[in-house]
């Protein structure tokens, strides 16, 4: 093979080496998600959002049904407040309960809805009033080393 030819073929895997990258970045990164039909908004207020972040995924059984599309303190009752954008093919009752939940031990954090019995669903701008925080691991550490050293040092 000539020199330019080899050179070509250098390039062309670059090339390809470097849109796989891309893609890979997306995928990670939560960006080139499916595409939500016909979507709505709903709000949910925590206590304590941990970890969670903007586009990170909301699940109903496992199955990914929305989207967290932001994330801000409100001002009077300082909770988080979370706009959540659902897909429009999915529906859920009035008295769904949201919380934050954690994908594996230390994974990226998500909303998972658990659907009640109302036979009204939740319309566009609804807020989800049964919530439930995010598990802080640290605050539970620091509540078990403290109910510890409260009962002091072990007696036989």
């Amino acid at each position: 093979m000539n020199r330019t030819t080899i050179d070509l073929w250098v390039g062309i895997f670059v090339t390809l080496g470097a849109l796989a990258l891309v893609f890979l970045a997306l995928k990670v990164g939560n960006l080139s998600g499916g595409q939500i039909r016909s979507p709505y908004s709903l709000t949910a207020n925590f206590d304590n959002i941990g970890g969670l972040k903007a586009r990170a995924p909301v699940k109903s059984a496992g199955v990914v049904v929305g989207r967290i599309q932001e994330i801000h303190l409100d001002k009077q009752h300082y909770q988080a407040v979370v706009t959540i954008q659902m897909d429009g093919r999915y529906t859920f009752p009035k008295d769904t309960f949201a919380t934050i939940n954690t994908s594996g031990l230390l994974g990226e954090q998500y909303i998972g809805l658990e659907p009640g019995g109302d036979p009204d669903d939740l319309k566009p701008g609804d807020v989800i009033k049964k919530t439930q925080s995010a598990v802080v691991l640290e605050k539970l550490i620091s509540q078990f080393m403290f109910s510890k050293a409260a009962e002091g040092p072990a007696t036989k």
